[in-house]
């Protein structure tokens, strides 16, 4: 399975959320994409639309399990995809910052 730490992760790096929408609006990172995974095959085509096409997607969700099964998924369609190790709970005990779709402070739930 290829995996990223969180503090091997820079700005601007690509990251897809698999959380459900009560995880999300709980809080989440900043310039995520939200496709949880419950509807990910339906929407694949927001991911190939929105990710770059020579970066990498970073796959992240509460704490790994989900974005594990996301990430292999999109390397068996070819896609350099890492999944984040640790998840939202490691990215928010790391200081990374989690908000709201407003922008304001959030938390993971």
């Amino acid at each position: 399975m290829p995996t990223v730490q969180i503090t091997d992760l820079k700005d601007g790096d690509f990251l897809l959320d698999v959380r459900e929408d009560d995880e999300w609006q709980a809080g989440h990172a900043e310039g995520a994409l939200h496709i949880p995974i419950s509807e990910f095959v339906a929407r694949y085509g927001e991911l190939t639309e929105a990710a770059p096409q020579d970066g990498r997607v970073h796959v992240i969700c509460r704490s790994g399990g989900r974005s594990a099964q996301v990430t292999m998924y999109l390397v068996q369609q070819g896609i350099d995809a890492v999944n984040v190790d640790g998840g939202m709970q490691h990215w928010q005990v790391t200081g990374r910052p989690v908000v709201t779709d407003d922008g304001k402070p959030g938390f993971v739930l």
